[in-house]
């Protein structure tokens, strides 16, 4: 029998004004879809990086990945085939996102897809349970969100996450200073990534919640500081 990825029917979510306003030509409007999902113009945007960091990615998740996944947004290109193409025999993985036209064309990519749930969900307030996964990943969406919504985004990341489990990201990152790519990223970011700079200006960690105890962070830095994946893993005990 062949299973397909289940798409939950869930409630129509608004769209939040930054998204709408910032990125309907990337992501809200349909013919972005039609424009943006192409493997190697995804590949093309991050430099020729897209296939490293997911190679990356995948293998901090595991091989095979067990347990309870959840991929928070959808991604272009096929980060998320090739996360199912890993999932160890029982495992789940769960995608949400707020727009229903990004669900519907990874519905459409992945096809066959044993255990994975594609949900209506705004990563900012997530409807999962408390310490419902092993992990999570977010990859290049905090770049993408401002500042309080980016707070809330990893403070529902890691609600969701058991003790002992760990939230991964995968974003820009500020280059070292004698990368060339400073030059071109700096006016580019600027026109087409509002918040992006962020990620030059401060860490990850300096947004995480106030007050939380038991993280441990670890980040790593590709071509030349542009990119970080950063893994923050919860105690065990906490």
């Amino acid at each position: 029998m062949e299973i397909t990825a289940r798409v939950a029917e869930e409630a129509p979510q608004p769209i939040p004004s930054y998204l709408e306003r910032h990125y309907w030509w990337a992501y809200v409007h349909p013919n972005a879809v039609r424009v943006f999902e192409r493997q190697w113009l995804i590949n093309l945007i991050l430099w020729g990086n897209f296939s490293r960091l997911r190679d990356v990615a995948l293998e901090s998740l595991g091989n095979p990945i067990g347990g309870r996944t959840l991929q928070v947004a959808c991604v272009y290109g096929n980060l998320t085939r090739r996360l199912v193409d890993r999932l160890a025999g029982g495992a789940c993985l769960d995608v949400v996102d707020i727009l229903p036209v990004q669900l519907e064309n990874l519905s459409r990519k992945l096809g066959p897809a044993p255990g994975t749930t594609l949900a209506l969900s705004d990563s900012s307030d997530l409807t999962a349970p408390d310490a419902h996964y092993d992990q999570v990943l977010v990859f290049f969406l905090l770049h993408e969100q401002p500042l309080e919504t980016r707070k809330r985004t990893l403070a529902e990341a890691l609600r969701v996450t058991r003790p002992g489990g760990r939230v991964l990201l995968v974003d820009y990152h500020c280059p070292h200073p004698a990368n060339p790519m400073r030059l071109i990223m700096t006016p580019v970011l600027r026109l087409l990534e509002p918040f992006a700079l962020d990620l030059w200006r401060d860490e990850i960690s300096a947004w995480l919640p106030e007050g939380a105890q038991g993280l441990h962070v670890h980040k790593r830095t590709f071509f030349g500081g542009l990119y970080q994946i950063v893994e923050i893993r919860r105690s065990a005990d906490t």
